[in-house]
């Protein structure tokens, strides 16, 4: 398991404490939300300020910034699912937990995470647009439904969950695959497992992952806010074969929990046969062979390397024949090879984003993809943040305009 991947790297930046002052919020120290709906207020304390935001009318509060110094309050509409969170050294940001959630309690009523495709893939249609369908439930007609983006939502306490209406013309709406937030029991590799199991399969108590005792650690939960780790439940945050934790036995660091397999269908994956986009783990194409011209070995043979990236063990990842996949948050997709002397190589798939761009540049070898003292001389390859978000080009100016370009800065 990767147990640093990048998670101390916000240590000096955004730093989260054990718990929470308030109920039903997540507390992260030294931050500030964007948004371009927010409220100002004084007040007293923080439990003040969470009041406020309780009672906003003018939007839905989805987050506050509390500044105990100047007793500043300011209620916002967004959180760190849809906006960016920046440093703001005497703020605490307050994100309230059920906005957070990617899971559903019962039919999802109060669902409110960021699911925008349904179950086969098509990609949700806003639910302010008329185009190309005119929608009955609108954020005018349900303002306290959370219908502010293209998100699936279930404002007609649906039986079959949330839903969304779709950008496909031929399809009015459909539901989406929204995972359960209670059930105890895992699809695929447990990536999206958010059931409350907290031993693991020799009975170990599991250590919370806000923690660093008895085990020292990388999971920052505030620096991991997609991979939800919760309390001391059992997660899959690293593509391991199954949810695991680290265990308050100073003599077993880690070990897998036992869940069983959902008997409902896994979530649909929209498969890409041509290109990747982030990390490649929905390609599904037929290239076999790695960046430097070496056979792929089967996924389901032993020879000539040995290892425990089966079909068996990461079900739904398609590694039924020698073809380039990720099935374990690698990079990018990759394979075991055919000749002895080389293990395994990443496969040189492009980019569904870089098709139409030829001029890529030289990309640096991987083995210098780490940094020394405050990074200012880093050029790895790294490209996207903490919480998994892909980094904009230096050279463009969208989504974020900027002043950071390789023409001001053309030594950095």
């Amino acid at each position: 398991m990767d147990l640093y991947k990048a998670a101390f790297l916000l240590g000096a930046f955004i730093c989260s404490v054990g718990g929470t002052e308030i109920d039903g919020y997540t507390k992260t120290e030294g931050a500030w939300v964007l948004s371009l709906h927010k409220r100002q207020y004084m007040v007293n304390n923080v439990a003040d300020c969470a009041a406020k935001c309780e009672a906003e009318t003018s939007f839905t509060c989805k987050a506050f910034a509390y500044v105990e110094k100047d007793q500043e309050c300011w209620t916002a509409a967004t959180n760190s699912k849809t906006e960016l969170i920046v440093r703001k050294q005497s703020s605490a940001l307050y994100e309230k937990n059920k906005y957070l959630l990617e899971c559903i309690n019962g039919i999802g009523a109060d669902y409110r995470g960021t699911k925008d495709r349904t179950k086969t893939g098509t990609l949700c249609q806003r639910w302010d647009v008329k185009f190309p369908h005119r929608p009955n439930f609108t954020p005018q007609s349900h303002p306290l439904q959370d219908l502010d983006s293209n998100f699936c939502r279930n404002p007609d306490l649906d039986s079959q969950g949330p839903w969304c209406y779709t950008t496909d013309p031929d399809n009015r709406w459909d539901h989406c695959n929204v995972p359960s937030c209670t059930e105890n029991c895992i699809h695929c590799i447990g990536e999206d497992y958010r059931g409350n199991t907290s031993t693991t399969e020799s009975g170990f108590t599991c250590q919370h992952w806000e923690s660093q005792k008895p085990h020292n650690h990388g999971y920052n939960p505030s620096a991991l806010p997609e991979k939800y780790l919760e309390e001391n439940y059992c997660r899959n945050p690293d593509g391991s074969p199954r949810p695991w934790c680290f265990t308050t036995s100073p003599s077993k660091r880690w070990e897998f929990c036992f869940i069983p397999r959902c008997v409902s269908e896994p979530p649909t994956i929209v498969p890409e046969t041509t290109c990747i986009t982030g990390e490649g783990q929905a390609y599904r194409g037929t290239i076999a062979v790695t960046e430097t011209g070496k056979t792929c070995q089967s996924w389901s043979a032993q020879t000539p390397h040995r290892h425990s990236r089966t079909p068996e063990n990461y079900p739904c990842k398609d590694l039924d024949n020698n073809y380039c996949r990720n099935p374990d948050n690698e990079r990018r997709p990759w394979c075991y090879t055919t000749e002895s002397e080389t293990r395994w190589e990443h496969c040189s798939v492009p980019r569904c984003e870089d098709a139409a761009d030829p001029d890529e540049g030289v990309v640096p070898p991987e083995g210098d993809d780490c940094y020394e003292g405050d990074g200012s001389s880093y050029r790895g390859i790294t490209s996207e943040t903490i919480s998994g978000k892909k980094c904009q080009r230096w050279s463009a100016q969208t989504p974020q305009k900027h002043n950071k370009t390789p023409e001001s800065f053309p030594l950095a």
